[in-house]
């Protein structure tokens, strides 16, 4: 029997999408579509006191235009997550549709709706907007202070949420004799996705439905948050997801599309298009949490931790979306990777008046990475250890088992991904050519692991559903509900589905698009979960298919279902390996059959009630010009162990594309503000500085494979995971090169000044 998985198989959507002939969100909507624009605030907090739209009413082509005024009073929350029956473990409900309460410079005010662009972006200039404007706070330590501007009447200090974890006695634990303590305050920036397709959605009424056609990365979600925030059941909305240009995490947020459907809904029903601009895409959608982090490490001169404590603050910015999740799950890294007795943490989220931070790649872990990697090898300095072998000593032990998730480490992984990236990247030999460095351009290797899991549970629900349905020639269609967002997803699950049920792969035909009226309930893209959790479900129905194909085969064929298999779409006898007759000619016949017709299908839900540890490591190699205060990065490798590889070429794709956010991350993107106004400063590709082709050096993905014994295909997280240690390993190589441990990132040449003058590298 010839299998599918483990093999570099063509992407199933390959063609349509370098043709051209894929349909996205746009290519779908009908040019008839009225255009819907949105008018933001140009101030960064305070309340709207009126708003003027004679002049822009009066603009031919204005249909109608809808303000705060008109907007209901009806709160609803915006994040990806699974609804949860518990009013307790729901997300917070902060959001309106349109705002009176200005929370951010391009809070949504009012929106026009007209029958072109021209018309619409001609109204939205011309409406007039008086504001009672109030003090703004955008850094998140200032924003907890007593007397700070309240943003949100319901949560004092700003504070969203706060959490703590206590292992241990820290306190008595820092008391032992000889004990170094090494400190370190880490900050990370605001950055945004960066998805090529912008947000994008459609909304009509239609057979009593409202529907909305939408580039979103959670179908069945946004249907419930769309109906929510619209004050209707649930099953009056249907949302369609065709093809995705990227999302990143960002369209794992309901955006646009409950404001898109409510004005459908204030015309009549007719179709409405709302497009987001790329100036609208970094300030109005979503951002990555600027997180700030403190760490204390009481270090034993063998190398061994005594007590550890961790205090993270998150920048959420306006509204709650993911709230508190990123930054509890970063601070929830930190006894896990380093496992020691005594540890300390704290974990707050809070308001500012800045944009919205919501899901981005790697879900607070790229935050704690940076800080917890760099302050590894600050700790490596300050009790002069080798950074390679005091990683060895303290990270976590084979047989490491987490209380809270049961996950497991069940193989050496950390070992031998250090290991493997060691030897691609000839560490020791460079490591120590590049110790003790003079002149002006230095070379530097630096490395850090990463901690990742696979799934939610058991913080949230972990469910999904599959349906194949066999067709007359042989061949079966299948659709879940996790989507397809440009990862491949698609082409893993048609490999699973062709090994499960024993198809050639070009028999199984993949429904690539979402339709909540049709598709079967997934909660969709994100948490680098759904080759791990689809494959729960995929498993359970080939089953379910396979149990219901044999047992035609056993009318057509006479023999004992227990003598026979359905292998690379044959019906074989295992007796004698003989071909009794091909699915296809068993599907006519059961379709067509006088005796017994009937259509062969199945469908089932799993519930998940497990996770997963996906590991791993990157070596960076820098070349630093210190005059010029200039990196340059030579080379970097990545080592993943994400259990056994589906397709190791989308494995490796996805790998180098979460290698080249980190370059970004770590060198060059942040999104700026004006300290006086809260304005964005430089949300357009033109001026925020994305990683080129000209950043990028040769980029190696390579491999530990370590079957997951909880999966069906022994499977686990990689979609996140490349993006969370590729930072703090720039990092590590440039203070290796330099002798300067520099706190934060994007490391840049502003940065690089700043750093290289206060250590007496340069003068001024």
């Amino acid at each position: 029997m010839s299998k599918c998985v483990g093999k570099s198989v063509t992407r199933v959507d390959a063609y349509d999408k370098a043709s051209g002939r894929a349909k996205y969100t746009d290519d779908l909507c009908d040019r008839s579509a009225l255009i819907a624009k949105v008018l933001h605030s140009t101030i960064a907090h305070g309340f709207v006191k009126s708003i003027d739209t004679g002049e822009a009413e009066a603009i031919d082509g204005v249909v109608r235009i809808l303000t705060c005024f008109d907007a209901p009073d009806r709160p609803f929350p915006t994040a990806g997550h699974p609804w949860s029956t518990d009013p307790k473990h729901q997300d917070v409900a902060d959001r309106l549709l349109l705002n009176r309460h200005v929370r951010y410079y391009g809070d949504d005010v009012a929106v026009v709706i007209a029958e072109n662009e021209v018309a619409a972006a001609q109204a939205v200039r011309a409406i007039k907007v008086e504001y009672e404007e109030l003090p703004f706070v955008l850094d998140v330590q200032k924003a907890m202070e007593p007397g700070a501007p309240q943003i949100h009447e319901e949560y004092p200090g700003n504070v969203l949420a706060h959490t703590s974890l206590r292992n241990g006695d820290y306190e008595h634990a820092c008391q032992e004799p000889g004990l170094i303590k090494v400190e370190g305050w880490y900050d990370t920036p605001t950055v945004q996705h960066c998805h090529i397709e912008n947000h994008l959605c459609y909304a009509y009424e239609e057979s009593g439905k409202v529907v909305v056609v939408s580039s979103t990365q959670i179908p069945h979600i946004t249907k419930r948050v769309v109906a929510q925030a619209l004050g209707l059941p649930w099953g009056s909305v249907r949302l369609i997801k065709p093809y995705i240009g990227g999302g990143f995490g960002n369209k794992q947020d309901a955006l646009y599309e409950p404001l898109c459907a409510w004005c459908s809904q204030m015309v009549g029903g007719r179709l409405v298009k709302l497009e987001c601009s790329r100036e609208e895409t970094f300030v109005s959608n979503r951002v990555r949490h600027a997180i700030r982090t403190h760490i204390i490490s009481w270090v034993r001169p063998d190398g061994t931790f005594a007590a550890r404590k961790i205090e993270c603050f998150s920048n959420q910015g306006a509204y709650a979306s993911h709230g508190h999740g990123v930054c509890a799950k970063g601070m929830g890294a930190f006894p896990q990777l380093y496992p020691c007795p005594n540890v300390e943490g704290d974990a707050w989220t809070v308001y500012t008046n800045r944009p919205t931070a919501g899901a981005m790649r790697g879900y607070g872990i790229p935050q704690a990475m940076f800080a917890g990697e760099c302050h590894i090898d600050d700790v490596c300095r300050a009790i002069g250890a080798d950074p390679v072998e005091f990683r060895r000593k303290n990270l976590m032990p084979v047989g490491f088992k987490d209380g809270f998730s049961k996950n497991e480490l069940y193989s050496d992984t950390f070992n031998q991904c250090m290991d493997k990236a060691m030897a691609a990247i000839d560490y020791r030999r460079k490591y120590e050519e590049y110790q003790h460095q003079t002149g002006d351009i230095r070379k530097g290797i630096g490395l850090a692991v990463f901690w990742y899991n696979t799934a939610v549970w058991p913080i949230s629900l972990e469910s999904s559903s599959c349906r194949m349905v066999l067709n007359q020639d042989g061949s079966l269609q299948f659709q879940t509900g996790e989507t397809e967002i440009g990862q491949g997803c698609d082409t893993a699950f048609s490999q699973m589905v062709a090994d499960a049920v024993g198809v050639p792969l070009s028999a199984v035909h993949v429904v690539s698009s979402q339709d909540t009226d049709v598709t079967p309930f997934g909660t969709g893209a994100y948490a680098s979960r759904q080759t791990y959790i689809g494959g729960f479900s995929i498993m359970q129905t080939a089953m379910a298919l396979r149990e219901r194909i044999l047992n035609v085969a056993h009318e057509q064929t006479r023999m004992p279902v227990s003598n026979l298999d359905l292998v690379d779409g044959n019906i074989v006898r295992k007796s004698d390996g003989r071909v009794l007759e091909t699915l296809g000619e068993l599907a006519t016949e059961c379709l067509y059959s006088l005796e017994h017709s009937q259509h062969i299908t199945a469908e089932t839900t799993a519930q998940i009630k497990s996770n997963a540890y996906s590991f791993g490591c990157s070596i960076a190699e820098v070349e630093v010009d210190i005059p010029m205060c200039k990196v340059k990065l030579l080379r970097m490798v990545n080592v993943h162990d994400c259990g056994s590889l589906i397709n190791p070429a989308l494995a490796e794709a996805q790998v180098h594309g979460g290698m080249s956010m980190a370059i970004g991350y770590g060198l060059s993107e942040e999104l700026k503000f004006d300290e006086k106004t809260g304005r964005p400063l430089n949300n357009n590709l033109l001026d925020y500085k994305l990683s080129t082709v000209m950043d990028h050096p040769d980029l190696d993905a390579l491999f530990v494979e370590n079957a997951e014994p909880t999966s069906p295909f022994g499977t686990k997280s990689l979609g996140e995971p490349p993006a969370c240690s590729g930072a703090p390993a720039i990092r590590n190589a440039i203070a290796q090169a330099t002798g300067v441990y520099i706190d934060r990132c994007p490391i840049t040449p502003h940065v690089l000044y700043r750093e290289f003058r206060d250590a007496g590298l340069i003068r001024d």
